[in-house]
């Protein structure tokens, strides 16, 4: 079986992720995270907004719906509740 990006994968592929990185150690994004990192949290709100979700019910379900394919990209089950904490506490300059 050939192997066939998304049109989700090809445009996280215009996201320098050296810049990305370069932000997430600048603001400490990463600091104490065991399991849902910066790129993690990126990837799903990049996912929600292109599929117009507007509440973190709606981007789980999203995300469950569409997992085998985004196993592919390192992103794996979503809590709403770990979610709900990333967006909380991680620094909004990162994303900016």
């Amino acid at each position: 079986m050939s192997h066939v990006n998304t049109v989700f994968q090809q445009v996280l592929q215009v996201v320098p992720r050296h810049d990305f990185e370069t932000q997430v150690r600048k603001y400490s994004g990463d600091r104490y995270v065991k399991g849902f990192s910066c790129w993690n949290q990126f990837v799903s709100l990049l996912f929600a907004q292109i599929r117009g979700h507007d509440s973190l019910r709606d981007i789980v379900e999203g995300l469950k719906s569409h997992g085998a394919k985004l196993y592919h990209l390192g992103l794996g089950r979503v809590a709403r509740s770990t979610l709900a904490d990333a967006n909380n506490s991680r620094d909004y300059r990162i994303y900016e």
